[in-house]
């Protein structure tokens, strides 16, 4: 009897063979990442760069490395804003903070800290808290463009309302503007935030532990990868947090189906505070 095969979108096997591609070529591992939003990003770029499908554009960056670093970017999440989501920052001032002044050193983790909006807007609560001169920062990224961006700490004159807004909602203390410098058509922060963060090439995907912290966000990341990445990373974040240390997630990522929810305590669920039980 013949057998019959399910018809497969020749598209769709054109991104998993791209993606294998990048890996066996170049190192970065994409295969457990969503698959919805590779193929999204993948195919955007084939029709930007005019390529007649994504054969084509697969053939082209095997062959051309300055190729393969312009497309790489495409691949990193980086829509993140200065306290974004600004009742989570207002939730670590009330039951994170507290506790992280009962050490006299901090180490913090900003996995996947994108443009680093977020490593910013952390520096401030902490300074406003009487924290950041005992803090080392660590602020990581797989991809280099993005790094330097963020630690360039200029952003477009037009988000400073906005950033503003979500600088009162989240408990600020000050005047926002007591933090950065208006120049042209850009805000450049203050560069005494800078001084206990260090940028860093981390990927997640792919390297090891980056212990032992006290405090490690990691949030809206974990979204775009699936179940198997996930367990994996739940697994380096419990690794490279110390006893007490605290884990911050998105909104819409959880440890609720992970082996390490176990190990964890929940602060508070609805903005994904959760604590590494104290072991004695």
């Amino acid at each position: 009897m013949e057998e019959r095969f399910e018809h497969l979108d020749v598209e769709d096997i054109e991104v998993q063979l791209f993606i294998e591609a990048i890996y066996l070529k170049y190192g970065y591992d994409f295969r457990n990442y969503s698959r919805a939003h590779m193929k999204r990003r993948i195919t955007n770029r084939m029709r930007l760069s005019s390529f007649e499908s994504v054969s084509h554009m697969q053939y082209a960056i095997l062959r051309d490395e300055k190729l393969f670093s312009d497309i790489l970017p495409d691949f990193s999440i980086n829509v993140t804003e200065m306290f974004r989501d600004p009742e989570f920052f207002s939730e670590i001032r009330a039951q994170v903070v507290p506790l992280l002044k009962t050490y006299p050193k901090l180490k913090i983790w900003h996995a996947g800290c994108s443009s680093g909006e977020e490593v910013y807007s952390m520096a401030i609560l902490l300074k406003e808290e009487g924290l950041l001169d005992r803090c080392q920062i660590y602020a990581t990224d797989f991809n280099e463009h993005i790094l330097k961006v963020a630690q360039e700490g200029i952003y477009p004159l037009e988000v400073a309302k906005d950033y503003t807004s979500n600088y009162i909602a989240a408990s600020g203390k000050e005047a926002f503007s007591d933090y950065y410098t208006a120049k042209y058509n850009s805000i450049m922060l203050d560069k005494s935030l800078k001084d206990n963060i260090v940028f860093a090439e981390h990927n997640l995907v792919t390297d090891g532990v980056f212990g032992e912290m006290h405090l490690i966000m990691c949030r809206n990341v974990l979204i775009y990868f699936d179940r198997i990445l996930q367990k994996r990373i739940f697994k380096l974040f419990d690794d490279s947090l110390r006893s007490g240390g605290f884990l911050c997630l998105g909104t819409k990522e959880s440890l609720n189906n992970s082996q390490q929810i176990e190990r964890f305590e929940t602060l508070n669920f609805d903005y994904r505070i959760y604590r590494k039980k104290l072991i004695y």
